[in-house]
């Protein structure tokens, strides 16, 4: 199945504005793989003067020759000389390529691989041509290496960009419009498997339930997705090991450097860097109680970011030898009484996320988070504080399910909370239950359910 084209809209409007501009653009898309960057990029091609390339792992020579052949489409007879180099066969580009034309390489990172040379040579190209309305798109799937080459101060691409674009994953909302999924709730429950990933839902789509998805595709060692963690850190760093190992614990409940450290049996210093990288590719978060300095350390928490990485660092990881001896059913039992936990959170994570695009009580909000502490270890699911009073704050409390009789005890155990919480003395809390599983047509004024939720999703 293949996805609609969607949530692209400003992406694509950037995109063509550069492509039809009479000045000469460099323009670079970057994101993690299978987000549908190749579509964005030929999208935007679409109806133009155009050469698109997708690099692969040939030798220089064989890509060079097949870069002619795709140009000779465009410039008559391109490929009927050999170039003994890229400087040459972008010299000519330069010099015979029409006006307006767009020359687009993808999966840059891998013609880099056998030519290193080519950013210099691509910098070359790009002053020779601000005379001349020609274009050059490069499109790649290893995030730190696109932007190592257009963003560290000495590589022969920096401050050239004029658009840098990042393709993340889709909101939840377009995804539950093409799944025509039975409620909401079933919905988020998929999103905590496969994230916003567009190649993930096409895939899983195919399947008549989310369950016998996760079966076929992620538990069967068969399935396509069963390592696909392994090969996307592979897309980033030379040694996973480290990055495999942080994020194995991470999904298993470790949340503390230092219990981290201890567990891997190193300096919590030494995984200061690794935990950024993890970081910047957007495989890790990290967590502070809300009103907490970024600085505060001490009560830093680290959760996976993705949902298909937390789904498979706490499902499939620690479960891979009984997988690989086909006992999948025996996962699929333990599974059953982990899931609630993993949604429960995931759940959790979209209603605060969502926080700031709703309008609760009249009054618009400020980016939520978690707090956390004071005696007793109290948690507050989600606390925000309104865009225009800086007396009135939304506390929140996530659940999976919650009957209607339920709700004043709820209510009352959000006073108790939001009575401990120091943030939150002598201001005005408004408090909300956030319910995923809501079974009435009628919506209390105490409850905010699924449905606003995905509705309302950015």
């Amino acid at each position: 199945m293949i996805l609609p084209f969607q949530n692209r809209a400003e992406e694509l409007s950037r995109l063509r504005k550069r492509f039809t501009s009479k000045s000469s653009t460099l323009v670079c898309i970057f994101g993690r793989r299978r987000c549908g960057k190749s579509r964005v990029l030929l999208k935007a091609l679409e109806g133009l003067k155009s050469v698109y390339y997708v690099g692969d792992n040939r030798e220089a020579i064989l890509q060079r020759r097949a870069v002619a052949r795709e140009i000779s489409r465009l410039v008559e007879g391109f490929d009927r000389i050999e170039y003994p180099g890229w400087e040459e066969l972008l010299d000519r580009w330069c010099s015979d390529a029409p006006q307006g034309a767009i020359l687009a390489f993808d999966e840059l990172p891998f013609i880099c691989a056998a030519s290193p040379e080519l950013p210099s040579i691509l910098q070359k190209c790009i002053d020779k041509t601000r005379h001349k309305s020609l274009h050059l798109a490069l499109c790649g799937s290893s995030q730190r290496m696109m932007m190592s080459m257009l963003l560290n101060s000495a590589a022969p691409l920096y401050g050239r960009a004029d658009e840098i674009i990042k393709i993340d994953p889709l909101a939840m909302k377009h995804l539950h419009q093409v799944g025509s999924f039975a409620s909401p709730a079933r919905t988020i429950e998929a999103f905590a498997v496969w994230g916003g990933v567009p190649r993930y839902w096409e895939l899983a789509l195919e399947y008549p339930d989310t369950k016998t998805a996760v079966r076929e595709l992620v538990l069967n060692p068969m399935g396509v997705l069963h390592r696909e963690p392994g090969r996307l850190l592979l897309d980033e760093l030379r040694d996973t090991r480290q990055a495999s190992s942080i994020l194995s614990l991470i999904g298993q409940g470790c949340s503390r450097i230092s219990e981290i450290a201890g567990r891997i049996g190193k300096p919590a210093t030494s995984l200061t860097r690794p935990i950024r990288v993890l970081m910047e590719m957007g495989f890790v978060r990290r967590e502070i109680p809300f009103g907490c300095s970024p600085r505060d350390s001490k009560r830093t928490l680290y959760r996976i970011n993705d949902p298909f990485f937390d789904f498979w660092f706490r499902f499939v990881e620690p479960n891979i030898s009984l997988l690989e001896s086909s006992r999948i059913a025996l996962v699929e039992k333990m599974m059953k009484s982990q899931w609630p936990m993993h949604l429960g959170a995931w759940w959790e994570e979209i209603a605060r996320g969502n926080a700031a695009h709703l309008r609760i009580n009249g009054e618009e909000w400020l980016p939520a988070s978690r707090w956390w502490g004071g005696s007793g270890d109290v948690e507050i699911d989600m606390l925000s504080r309104s865009v225009d009073s800086e007396e009135v704050f939304l506390i929140g409390e996530a659940k999976l399910n919650l009957k209607k009789s339920d709700i004043a005890r709820e209510l009352k155990s959000l006073d108790q909370k939001a009575s401990r919480c120091p943030v939150l003395s002598k201001k005005m809390p408004v408090k909300k239950l956030f319910v995923m599983n809501w079974q009435r047509e009628e919506i209390p004024d105490a409850i905010v359910s699924a449905r606003t939720i995905v509705d309302n999703d950015f």
